[in-house]
């Protein structure tokens, strides 16, 4: 099964401090800790973490994210979600730079309208790395070392001044991001279809076999929305140009390819946990969107 790695087992491994040690509410209700990279592992396990990670890499190397290889070969801030698995692979010797990790529940404590996953730097399908110029690693630098002057304080209100910092990384990055029009008018449309793609990705990662999808079908999708289905079929295709199957589809390949090369679940239990009443329906079904049988698809990459 494709491992989700705890904030305790991650600073088991990277042996930052022993886990038991570590309280998971070091920031109120939720947890905050910022550390530079220097010594950090060759290579980490790939797999999800329950924790959200930003990293400002100095150093080359590979980014495993999700079913996509990212090269890094400049300066990078990189954005890393619970929901992604993800690995690093370092290229070049020297490794520098810093890390902050942290849970949902320390950003959301301070009085936060959106969460996390509304963030359009933490939600799932986008580019998570970001190469800014040498004026803002300047800008970048000065942050993380003020994260960490700020860790070591006794401050009373370091946790606010940890939130900013945080919040000024996040838009940072940004300021990177091509711009969009601030008045641009959001269609019904547009709506219905943000609407049904975080009820799709809500569903995912699937992470053990006792799980059952609940929503399989473009009929599925448009009674929890309070649609008609063929009203969902339009909006979707108006705005992304693909039906609403076409989605399901895709995103059930994406889960099962994940699983098949990063999880030991049989095809089977694979099938099961994807909705599939029959392993041989999901054979038929990989097949025809991939070209290759899941035993061929978990072959290729051995």
């Amino acid at each position: 099964m494709l491992p989700t790695e705890t904030i305790q087992q991650f600073y088991a491994r990277v042996r930052k401090a022993e886990a038991d040690s570590i309280s998971l509410n070091n920031a109120g209700s939720g947890h905050f800790n910022v550390f530079p990279r220097d010594g950090c592992y060759r290579k980490s396990p790939f797999g999800r973490r329950d924790f959200y990670k930003v990293s400002f890499v100095l150093g080359t190397g590979r980014l495993y994210h999700e079913d996509r290889l990212i090269e890094v070969g400049r300066p990078a801030l990189i954005f890393f979600n619970p929901m992604v698995p993800y690995s690093w692979e370092a290229v070049s010797a020297e490794q520098n730079g810093w890390y902050c990790l942290f849970t949902e529940a320390f950003v959301s404590a301070a009085e936060k309208k959106e969460t996390l996953q509304d963030s359009p730097l933490f939600q799932t399908g986008r580019m998570p790395v970001f190469f800014p110029d040498e004026p803002m690693q300047g800008e970048m630098t000065l942050i993380f070392r003020k994260m960490l002057e700020e860790m070591a304080s006794d401050y009373a209100h370091k946790l606010d001044v940890l939130r900013n910092y945080l919040h000024l990384l996040i838009h940072q990055a940004m300021k990177l991001q091509p711009a969009e029009h601030p008045e641009r008018a959001v269609s019904a449309a547009a709506r219905i279809t943000q609407q049904f793609l975080e009820l799709l990705e809500r569903q995912f990662p699937i992470d053990t076999t006792e799980f059952e999808l609940q929503l399989k079908t473009a009929n599925d999708f448009a009674e929890k929305l309070a649609v008609h289905v063929n009203h969902l079929n339009r909006a979707l295709k108006e705005v992304t140009g693909r039906t609403t199957t076409e989605h399901i589809s895709a995103r059930l390949v994406k889960e099962a390819t994940a699983l098949l090369r990063h999880s030991d679940w049989n095809i089977a239990q694979i099938a099961y946990g994807l909705g599939f009443e029959y392993p041989a329906y999901f054979n038929i079904f990989f097949k025809k969107h991939t070209g290759l049988t899941p035993l061929q698809a978990r072959s290729a990459v051995v």
